[in-house]
């Protein structure tokens, strides 16, 4: 990966949505929703205090997370869509 994020930002690859309804229609790429869950794919070292202190991320590379709908911004790396956003924007860990 050629991108590290800096301060408190996290690299973010969207999981893949379901493909079929729970009653086994085939959804069409253009109707899909983006889904609100992804995987850490990179983090910065974290946001600093006035002081210079500085305050630790809570997530770290690889964690599965659920972030808000409209939360980061696409970036294309590689070819691979992948989402750039501050750690704020991260609702929870999925364990």
């Amino acid at each position: 990966m050629a991108l590290k994020p800096l301060h408190d930002r996290v690299l973010v690859r969207r999981t893949e949505g379901d493909e079929k309804t729970a009653g086994g229609l085939i959804i069409p790429d253009s109707a899909k929703e983006k889904p609100s869950e992804g995987q850490v794919v990179a983090c910065g070292e974290g946001a600093r205090k006035d002081s210079g202190e500085l305050i630790e991320m809570a997530v770290k590379t690889g964690d599965t997370i659920l972030f808000g709908k409209w939360s980061g911004t696409e970036v294309t790396l590689d070819g691979e869509e992948l989402l750039m956003m501050k750690e704020s924007d991260i609702m929870g860990i999925i364990e």
